[in-house]
């Protein structure tokens, strides 16, 4: 019987099949839009200043599927535990341990960014109602905000000084996912190229000799 921790891991997690060749899409780019990028909110990141573990959960050697995880609180993105092949072949598991790291290095960029985000927030929230002559909370208790052309100054900063950092995690993310598409359509040829291999080769066994 499985333990309750391995348990939990299971409930929270999700299977993705593989295709017979339709294998794992790159990852998709982000913009430099404050509406699409992956700020989480200031409590989520204020509480949790180091990155969290990441689950040690590992599917069963006869899983056929990759495992996919509820979001990261703080990086917004959904760990993925990739299936490991049965006679993985040198270049899947090239492509494999490179798709791993882009994951982890992605993970790790958008919790710093994230965490920064936040504090940077929290700072320009509490100067701003000093400079006011507000205190944080109004006389009901309720905790005070800016109104939204006050917070896009803040916005627009934090964009303009993170500028040319997200310009070169765009860069880094199309280079590591210009290899990983190439490994992709090189490890697709190479099934199918022996697939093609088994096939002729059944079919000389099965031919009769004259």
């Amino acid at each position: 019987m499985a333990s309750r921790p391995a348990a939990a891991a299971v409930a929270c997690l999700t299977w993705r099949s593989l295709g017979p060749v339709a294998l794992h899409a790159p990852l998709r780019p982000h913009t430099l839009s404050a509406a699409n990028s992956r700020l989480c909110s200031s409590k989520q990141a204020t509480q949790q200043d180091k990155t969290p573990k990441r689950s040690s959960f590992r599917p069963a050697a006869s899983s056929t599927h990759d495992w996919i995880g509820p979001p990261n609180p703080l990086s917004n993105l959904r760990p993925i535990v990739y299936h490991v092949p049965e006679n993985e072949s040198e270049l899947e598991k090239r492509l494999r341990h490179l798709r791993q790291e882009t994951e982890d290095w992605n993970h790790d960029f958008w919790t710093k960014q994230n965490i920064t985000f936040s504090k940077e927030k929290e700072a320009f929230i509490m100067s701003q109602l000093k400079a006011k002559g507000l205190t944080v909370r109004d006389e009901q208790g309720r905790r005070r905000s800016l109104n939204s052309e006050e917070m896009a100054m803040f916005y627009k900063s934090f964009l303009d000084k993170n500028r040319t950092r997200h310009a070169n995690y765009n860069k880094e993310w199309y280079r590591r996912n210009f290899t990983i598409t190439l490994l992709m359509a090189r490890v697709a040829l190479n099934n199918m190229w022996r697939t093609v291999t088994v096939r002729n080769s059944r079919k000389k066994n099965n031919t009769p000799n004259t």
